[in-house]
Protein backbone atom coordinates (compact mmCIF):
# COMPACT_ATOMS: atom_id res chain seq x y z
CA UNK A 1 0.00 0.00 0.00
CA UNK A 2 2.64 2.41 0.77
CA UNK A 3 4.58 1.78 -2.58
CA UNK A 4 1.24 2.83 -4.53
CA UNK A 5 0.95 5.98 -2.28
CA UNK A 6 4.34 6.68 -3.14
CA UNK A 7 3.99 5.63 -6.69
CA UNK A 8 1.12 8.07 -7.07
CA UNK A 9 2.97 11.02 -5.44
CA UNK A 10 5.78 10.42 -7.61
CA UNK A 11 3.81 10.45 -10.96
CA UNK A 12 1.90 13.76 -9.57
CA UNK A 13 5.36 15.12 -8.99
CA UNK A 14 6.42 14.37 -12.46
CA UNK A 15 3.32 16.32 -13.90
CA UNK A 16 4.13 19.09 -11.92
CA UNK A 17 7.60 19.33 -12.96
CA UNK A 18 7.03 18.66 -17.01
CA UNK A 19 4.06 20.71 -17.11
CA UNK A 20 5.88 23.97 -15.97
CA UNK A 21 7.16 24.06 -19.97
CA UNK A 22 3.95 24.64 -20.72
CA UNK A 23 3.20 26.91 -18.44
CA UNK A 24 5.94 29.12 -18.97
CA UNK A 25 4.89 29.22 -22.62
CA UNK A 26 1.38 30.44 -21.62
CA UNK A 27 3.05 33.03 -19.46
CA UNK A 28 5.24 34.65 -22.55
CA UNK A 29 1.90 34.22 -24.95
CA UNK A 30 0.16 36.25 -22.46
CA UNK A 31 3.01 38.84 -21.69
CA UNK A 32 2.81 39.30 -25.78
CA UNK A 33 -0.55 39.86 -25.93
CA UNK A 34 -1.07 42.34 -23.20
CA UNK A 35 -2.68 45.48 -23.93
CA UNK A 36 -1.68 47.93 -21.27
CA UNK A 37 1.53 49.55 -20.72
CA UNK A 38 3.64 48.63 -18.35
CA UNK A 39 3.76 49.90 -15.35
CA UNK A 40 6.17 49.29 -12.38
CA UNK A 41 4.47 46.74 -10.48
CA UNK A 42 4.09 44.86 -13.67
CA UNK A 43 8.03 45.33 -14.67
CA UNK A 44 8.63 43.61 -11.46
CA UNK A 45 6.36 40.86 -12.09
CA UNK A 46 7.89 40.62 -15.48
CA UNK A 47 11.68 40.49 -14.51
CA UNK A 48 10.62 37.91 -12.30
CA UNK A 49 9.26 35.78 -14.83
CA UNK A 50 12.14 36.33 -16.85
CA UNK A 51 14.39 34.86 -13.66
CA UNK A 52 12.23 31.71 -13.57
CA UNK A 53 12.60 31.23 -17.28
CA UNK A 54 16.48 31.67 -16.53
CA UNK A 55 15.72 29.19 -13.92
CA UNK A 56 13.74 26.70 -15.71
CA UNK A 57 16.07 26.75 -19.03
CA UNK A 58 19.40 26.39 -16.98
CA UNK A 59 17.36 22.83 -15.55
CA UNK A 60 16.44 22.20 -18.84
CA UNK A 61 20.48 22.69 -20.38
CA UNK A 62 21.58 20.79 -17.45
CA UNK A 63 19.44 17.82 -17.79
CA UNK A 64 19.91 17.67 -21.06
CA UNK A 65 23.75 17.79 -20.95
CA UNK A 66 23.64 15.32 -18.19
CA UNK A 67 21.61 13.04 -20.01
CA UNK A 68 23.96 13.43 -22.91
CA UNK A 69 27.53 13.24 -21.45
CA UNK A 70 26.98 11.14 -18.10
CA UNK A 71 29.32 13.56 -16.70
CA UNK A 72 28.14 14.32 -13.30
CA UNK A 73 28.69 12.25 -10.08
CA UNK A 74 27.22 12.83 -6.74
CA UNK A 75 28.53 15.99 -5.11
CA UNK A 76 29.79 17.11 -8.61
CA UNK A 77 31.11 20.49 -7.22
CA UNK A 78 30.45 22.15 -10.90
CA UNK A 79 26.57 20.71 -10.29
CA UNK A 80 26.36 22.05 -6.69
CA UNK A 81 26.79 25.62 -8.34
CA UNK A 82 24.38 24.94 -10.82
CA UNK A 83 21.75 24.46 -8.24
CA UNK A 84 22.85 27.39 -5.87
CA UNK A 85 22.39 29.31 -9.50
CA UNK A 86 18.95 28.00 -10.45
CA UNK A 87 17.84 28.22 -6.75
CA UNK A 88 19.21 31.95 -6.35
CA UNK A 89 17.37 32.86 -10.09
CA UNK A 90 14.46 31.25 -8.61
CA UNK A 91 14.00 33.15 -5.10
CA UNK A 92 15.01 36.24 -6.68
CA UNK A 93 12.18 36.21 -9.27
CA UNK A 94 9.90 35.14 -7.09
CA UNK A 95 10.80 37.84 -5.02
CA UNK A 96 10.11 40.60 -7.52
CA UNK A 97 7.21 38.62 -8.57
CA UNK A 98 5.17 38.78 -5.50
CA UNK A 99 6.52 42.62 -5.33
CA UNK A 100 4.43 42.77 -8.73
CA UNK A 101 1.59 40.81 -7.86
CA UNK A 102 0.31 43.97 -5.29
CA UNK A 103 -0.91 45.45 -8.82
CA UNK A 104 -3.22 44.14 -11.39
CA UNK A 105 -1.30 42.76 -14.75
CA UNK A 106 -0.96 40.07 -17.30
CA UNK A 107 1.40 37.75 -15.00
CA UNK A 108 0.37 39.16 -11.66
CA UNK A 109 -0.01 35.19 -10.24
CA UNK A 110 1.77 33.31 -12.62
CA UNK A 111 5.24 34.63 -12.31
CA UNK A 112 4.94 33.60 -8.43
CA UNK A 113 3.75 30.23 -9.06
CA UNK A 114 6.30 29.93 -12.10
CA UNK A 115 9.23 30.90 -9.99
CA UNK A 116 7.99 28.94 -6.85
CA UNK A 117 7.59 26.13 -8.74
CA UNK A 118 11.46 26.16 -10.33
CA UNK A 119 12.28 27.14 -6.38
CA UNK A 120 10.40 23.52 -5.69
CA UNK A 121 12.88 21.94 -8.68
CA UNK A 122 15.89 23.06 -7.54
CA UNK A 123 15.36 21.78 -3.68
CA UNK A 124 14.09 18.83 -4.49
CA UNK A 125 17.34 18.22 -6.67
CA UNK A 126 19.77 19.72 -4.10
CA UNK A 127 17.82 17.44 -1.49
CA UNK A 128 17.92 14.45 -3.43
CA UNK A 129 21.97 14.81 -4.31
Amino acid sequence: MTSTILNKFLLLAEIILLSFPLVMAWGWVRWAKRKTPMTLFSAFSFFGFVLATASELLAISTATYASVTNSFSFYDPPLLKIYAVGMLLSLVGLILSIVGAFKANSLRYLAPVCALGTFFFWFMAAATE
